[in-house]
């Protein structure tokens, strides 16, 4: 009964830490489940350090459960295509919408509304540019069954064709970016979008960019870039093995891309814990 009492005893403190709002607390109360998953099994195996220590390695391997069920029967297409599309309900994406002020307040001009799907998931852009920042800004929507979230970007592209970004993309990346984006990832806290510019105009500085440096990006064009991208992105993708061709138009994760994913489900949950 002792050993009993005292599992339920870490349980609910993991819990109550994890309903903090600071963030050192809650990360402190995913430590105690780990921790109490550990004495879980210590206890019923009679106290095999081992089993503890296997119990509490168990958590990190929860995504393969996605992985294997979900994941593996994936098949997104090989080109993608942007279409207009009537901006979303506002109250799915309040803070999409503070960002798009914010773009605005800055002198950014919007220039479209546009989306595509990716196996389940609606992705909707709301684009803007500034020819004087010599700059693209996006607020993208994203939404999945019953998840839905909104990320803030800044887009620069030097006069060789490399694209510097800052964004405040929450989770770590499903495929690996394309050896032309340099990314500067900002916390997903900074939701302001005067704050994730200011980072841009210093990341920019940290990189020895000068304005003159940049190109000026052309408003009919963001569209096609942004398909662009993302075609060189999944040839990145091919090559090293990540994806691989289903036949049809469409690619698939392979046995690689399946490991890929489970590490960096693993960040997230080390960083977001």
């Amino acid at each position: 009964m002792r050993e009993t009492l005292i599992v339920i005893g870490l349980f609910v403190m993991a819990m109550a830490l994890r309903s903090s709002r600071k963030g050192f607390v809650r990360k402190l109360g995913a430590l105690v489940f780990l921790f109490a998953s550990f004495t879980f099994f210590y206890f019923i195996s009679g106290r095999n350090i081992f089993a503890g220590i296997a119990g509490a390695c168990l958590w990190f391997f929860l995504p393969w459960i996605e992985l294997l069920t979900n994941v593996r029967r994936l098949r997104m297409p090989l080109d993608n295509c942007l279409t207009r599309r009537e901006p979303p309900n506002p109250s799915f994406f309040p803070n999409a919408i503070e960002a798009a002020v914010g773009m605005e307040e800055a002198g950014f001009e919007h220039v479209s509304d546009c989306g595509w799907q990716w196996s389940g998931m609606q992705q909707h852009f709301r684009l803007f540019w500034h020819p004087e920042e010599r700059a693209v800004a996006s607020v993208c929507l994203c939404e999945q069954e019953e998840v839905a979230f909104a990320f803030i970007s800044v887009t620069s592209t030097d006069s060789s064709g490399r694209t510097w970004r800052t964004t405040n993309f929450p989770f770590a990346p499903t495929l690996q970016y394309a050896p032309s984006l340099s990314l500067n990832h900002v916390p997903c806290e900074k939701s302001c979008f005067h704050q994730i510019l200011t980072d841009h105009r210093k990341f920019l500085t940290q990189m020895k960019l000068n304005p003159a440096d940049l190109r000026i990006p052309n408003p009919e064009d963001i569209e096609e870039n942004i398909e662009s991208e993302m075609r060189r992105q999944v040839d990145q993708n091919l090559k090293s093995g990540i994806i691989q061709l289903t036949g049809d138009g469409h690619f698939q994760y392979s046995r690689r891309g399946l490991l890929f994913l489970w590490y960096q489900f693993v960040k997230d949950m080390i960083r977001l814990c």
